[in-house]
């Protein structure tokens, strides 16, 4: 009886306050950890959350003497000039297309990277291949591009001359636009697949080592144990990764592209992509509202496909699933 008259005369406003009372509670109990967080959150609100309100200049023509404030409001115009614009349809494929490729060939890589990194046996041996294949991931895709450009060129390049020398005819790799998807995807694993591999090598070394114990002990042969064992496990933080990926499969690596290929017309019907478009309009153009719509347009597209895949990943993988 006592039971029921207590809940009968619970408010919400005593739920608020216990639960209140709880979190400061647990602020004083862990404030010390609580307090290490603050320098990443502070770093979160300033660096991604403040810029948001930034989003108002896609829908402004705006000026920067003017600023935000004094721009004036002109809706959907700046989006309009991406939209219709004859190459826009080429963009964005070209841009699918080689992000599709390097998730799907930097995954298969990093995994595999992995896989025989957590096979290597000698301790000295290990480090020191993982530090040459995390390596490349410091270096600046400036100086990257200085390395494709020797080994590339077509009259110096180390490649051509090793082909002279077996009585091949010199590629002029510069002018193939054909070919620059298979160096573009092979540079991208050459730079980040080693850096990536960590993730999935965290996840093999939580795998409990009874498990391959009694593989062993059934008979089970070193490739069986990849295949049936550590493969299967890592599933989901694949799943997981890939689900992250997606979110920028509407950006381009600027950075890379913008290094490695140039202002290479030659080039541009297989590497073209929304970044390197829209920075070459906006130098022209020198219309920052129009760079904004199209940074919104492509955030928008990743939301929603983060939130298609995730819904994919639920009901086939659940406990893979970001939420």
């Amino acid at each position: 009886m006592k039971d029921s008259v207590a809940l009968r005369t619970r408010t919400p406003d005593t739920d608020v306050r216990k639960k209140g009372g709880a979190f400061l509670t647990e602020i004083r109990k862990h404030g010390l950890l609580y307090l290490l967080t603050l320098p990443g959150i502070l770093l979160i609100f300033v660096f991604s959350y403040l810029p948001m309100g930034g989003i108002v200049i896609a829908f402004q023509n705006f000026n920067a003497i003017k600023g935000i404030a004094g721009s004036e409001f002109v809706g959907f115009k700046n989006f309009e000039f991406f939209i219709q614009s004859n190459e826009v349809l080429h963009v964005i494929f070209n841009t699918l297309f080689l992000n599709a490729l390097f998730i799907l060939f930097g995954t298969c890589a990093s995994v595999a990277i992995a896989v025989m990194f957590s096979e290597l046996g000698g301790k000295w041996f290990k480090r020191i291949v993982q530090s040459l294949v995390t390596l490349p991931n410091f270096l600046s895709w400036t100086v990257i591009a200085m390395f494709v450009t020797a080994l590339l060129s077509s009259d110096t390049g180390m490649l051509n001359k090793w082909l002279i020398s077996f009585g091949f005819e010199p590629i002029s790799f510069f002018n193939e636009p054909a070919i620059w998807p298979i160096i573009l995807v092979l540079i991208k694993i050459w730079q980040g697949a080693g850096f990536g591999a960590i993730v999935y090598l965290a996840t093999i070394t939580g795998i409990n080592p009874d498990i391959y114990e009694s593989a062993s002990i059934d008979g089970a042969s070193r490739w069986k144990k990849i295949r049936y064992i550590t493969l299967p496990l890592l599933k989901p933080t694949v799943i997981l990764m890939m689900l992250l990926a997606m979110g920028g499969i509407f950006y381009g690596d600027f950075g890379m592209i913008y290094a490695i290929v140039g202002r290479n017309v030659l080039l541009y019907p297989t590497t073209d992509v929304i970044d390197t478009y829209v920075f070459r309009a906006l130098m022209e153009l020198n219309d920052m509202g129009m760079a904004a719509a199209v940074g919104v347009f492509q955030s928008l597209v990743g939301f929603i496909l983060v939130i298609t895949v995730n819904q994919l990943a639920r009901k086939f993988s659940p406990d893979s699933a970001l939420f």
